[in-house]
């Protein structure tokens, strides 16, 4: 069954391009368009939306108040934002966006985008929005905001395995794939403290998807992840401290 979408866009050549586009991806069902928030809101709960495509900036209702509002439904949809401005995607998360796509839209980035949001379930979309409340360090981010040539993409903390640091980024490996971010490691550890252990003085480790140690050639430690084939290099300084952790997980 195609999943059911509806585009919510204040400007009538944007909802007319992001109708193209979706026709020209396939696999997906247009049931409504909105040029505002409160018609979203309506046109979801009466079409049983699956996806919904939001501007960030309308008129009558915009976009994060619709999709708080849409996180309220009994069975809410997943929510993507298409919207020419970048300096809302902390908010966007906030609010368990699957996904914030830049203006002009592309076909590619769209396209990446709906395959994210369909992979976040209602039970995910759940957790999503009741970590901030059960987290013990009261607004820590639950996502990773990274800029890619698709726009801005949000990532879920729970899908990534580590962090790498090299020269002024730090890739995010995470689970479906690699993103580059313009964030120091120092700042990582010290806001992620009690979810990644540093390994390495370029790299952390996430304690959920650590599996264990392997000695190689020449005496030197290398730590095993689960889901990902790379092994990362242990440095003596933190060996001690990563073999405790072992020992109580």
């Amino acid at each position: 069954m195609k999943a059911r979408v509806i585009i919510c866009d204040d400007e009538r050549l944007a909802r007319e391009r992001l109708v193209r586009l979706l026709d020209e991806i396939g696999d997906y069902e247009l049931v409504g368009l909105a040029e505002h928030g409160d018609q979203a809101l309506r046109l979801a709960t009466e079409k049983s939306a699956d996806i919904v495509l939001l501007d960030m900036r309308m008129p009558v209702m915009d976009g994060l108040t619709c999709a708080r509002h849409l996180n309220n439904l009994p069975s809410p949809p997943a929510i993507i934002f298409c919207t020419a401005f970048d300096e809302h995607a902390l908010e966007a998360f906030s609010v368990s966006a699957a996904g914030y796509v830049l203006k002009p839209v592309s076909r590619e980035a769209l396209r990446e985008a709906m395959s994210r949001a369909c992979r976040v379930n209602q039970l995910q979309m759940e957790s999503l929005r009741q970590q901030p409340a059960s987290n013990e360090r009261p607004g820590a981010r639950s996502h990773i905001t990274a800029r890619t040539h698709r726009g801005i993409e949000l990532i879920p903390l729970d899908e990534v395995r580590y962090f790498l640091a090299d020269h002024k980024y730090v890739t995010v490996r995470h689970e479906h794939g690699e993103v580059l971010i313009d964030e120091t490691l120092k700042d990582l550890e010290e806001e992620f403290a009690d979810r990644f252990i540093r390994i390495h003085r370029n790299a952390l480790l996430s304690l959920h998807f650590l599996e264990g140690l392997e000695v190689v050639a020449s005496g030197q430690y290398r730590v095993r992840i689960r889901g990902v084939d790379e092994r990362l290099v242990v440095s003596r300084r933190h060996l001690p401290e990563l073999r405790e952790t072992l020992h109580r997980v």
